[in-house]
């Protein structure tokens, strides 16, 4: 009688991506009650948006709703809604148009967001890929100015329309860069009439000295050279001055863009701020080994949200198997703390290898002392990205569609919305906007 009577601890989850998610998963069936909260209904597999962007795959292929994902489990709910502070003392969050939500343990899932250095009114001009609606926008955009090209007689024009900015030289900016040249070199000869595959221009602007500055100088040189090879203009060490809609200034010269992505940096969530904390570097808390944050029992922050020291004491990146493996390891141990009293013990991250794609047959993987580029990293990347989709129904749609695509060199998304989608402005320095729900 005492037992049923014992009140089971509620754990709060927020933030359903790759660490929220993952957590969840290993408290699936534990003594506990666990809320996991977050303003989209979906799970998103960020590392593919671009492709989303540009017309290889459909938004559904690389999003789940969070529902499913963890529906199996009675003791987890899931509840749509955006949290806006938590309140330490009363052990509460606060959430948008709805009562505080209370908790005995809290994780912060919450991700991160694009930084545009104290630049946030140029979101709208280049939006980033962090949601499904960014890549729309994105998407809608680019194939806009084909047919907007392909309508005029203005050679001038013409010219600008299909001139293509990507601003920023990490993995997503390299990514971009590489599927923006390939869609339109291959779509143009076979769609259009008015156009050619000469008249496309696609810029990469890195304000540092190379591209994938994480990545070893080797694997840099080699994304450049075939990114120079297949037509995309790198442009280094210049930073961008100002932006438009149909404009981008660097190096004090104004060149008019039919699109602008962003993919220059990212900043942690506003979690730090509801707590009060003083945050490293792009605006990540502090956590210890087991990702507690100091000075708050029983509130755990985990990826790009948390700072957590590596062994060589500078904080592990901002990546998805970091959140992912972190989520698990919190996961199983909140488990064992709640069911049989033993203490969170410290998270040690294990590196599979970084990586990125440059173009068809390209990409670069740095596992630390080896080192991997050209057609069988590409083989190998494409089995880490759909071995880490969400689900096996995923896994064999976004594979048929690759194999489909890299044979006949199609793209099957290319839908332009009647109703364009629209990049919602920052609400205000630092806090990221809320995303629409599709």
């Amino acid at each position: 009688m005492t037992a049923m009577m014992r009140k089971r601890p509620r754990i709060v989850i927020v933030g359903g991506g790759f660490g929220g998610i993952a957590c969840a998963r290993q408290l699936g069936g534990a003594d506990a009650d666990v809320l996991l909260l977050d303003r989209r209904n979906h799970s998103l597999f960020t590392p593919l948006l671009y492709q989303v962007a540009t017309a290889a795959l459909s938004p559904s292929d690389i999003a789940e709703p969070i529902r499913k994902a963890l529906g199996r489990w009675k003791n987890i709910r899931v509840q749509m809604a955006e949290v806006t502070g938590v309140d330490s003392a009363a052990r509460e969050v606060t959430v948008k148009d709805g009562a505080p939500i209370s908790y005995d343990y809290l994780v912060l899932a919450t991700g991160s967001d694009y930084d545009y250095f104290g630049h946030d009114d140029w979101r709208t001009h280049a939006p980033g890929l962090k949601t499904v609606n960014e890549a729309r926008v994105i998407r809608q955009r680019l194939l806009l100015s084909y047919e907007q090209a392909e309508a005029t007689d203005d050679p001038d024009l013409r010219r600008a329309l299909l001139t293509h900015v990507v601003v920023g030289g990490g993995p997503t900016g390299v990514e971009m860069a590489g599927a923006m040249v390939e869609l339109g070199r291959h779509m143009i000869p076979r769609d259009f009439r008015n156009i050619r595959p000469a008249d496309l221009r696609v810029m990469l602007i890195e304000a540092g000295p190379r591209l994938l500055s994480a990545f070893p100088e080797e694997l840099s040189d080699y994304a450049r050279d075939y990114l120079v090879r297949h037509g995309v203009e790198v442009v280094t060490n210049t930073p961008v001055e100002a932006m438009t809609d149909s404009s981008v200034t660097m190096g004090g010269e104004t060149i008019q863009v039919g699109s602008v992505v962003w993919g220059a940096g990212v900043r942690g969530s506003p979690a730090a701020q509801w707590l009060g904390v003083q945050t490293h570097r792009g605006n990540r808390m502090p956590v210890a080994r087991d990702m507690t944050v100091e000075g708050y029992p029983g509130i755990y922050a985990l990826g790009d949200t948390a700072a957590m020291p590596a062994d060589d004491g500078k904080p592990l990146p901002a990546l998805a198997q970091v959140a992912k493996q972190q989520g698990e390891h919190l996961g199983r141990a909140l488990r064992a703390l709640i069911e049989r009293g033993e203490p969170v013990p410290a998270f040690t991250f294990r590196n599979r290898g970084n990586t990125a794609v440059v173009g068809r047959n390209a990409a670069v993987f740095d596992f630390g002392k080896r080192r991997m580029k050209g057609r069988l990293a590409w083989y190998l990347w494409a089995l880490v990205h759909v071995y880490l989709l969400i689900n096996a129904e995923k896994r064999v749609l976004v594979t048929i569609q690759w194999v489909w695509r890299y044979l006949t060199r199609q793209r099957g998304a290319r839908l332009i919305d009647e109703t364009p989608p629209q990049v919602p402005a920052a609400t205000s320095p630092g806090v990221a906007p809320k995303p629409e729900v599709h």
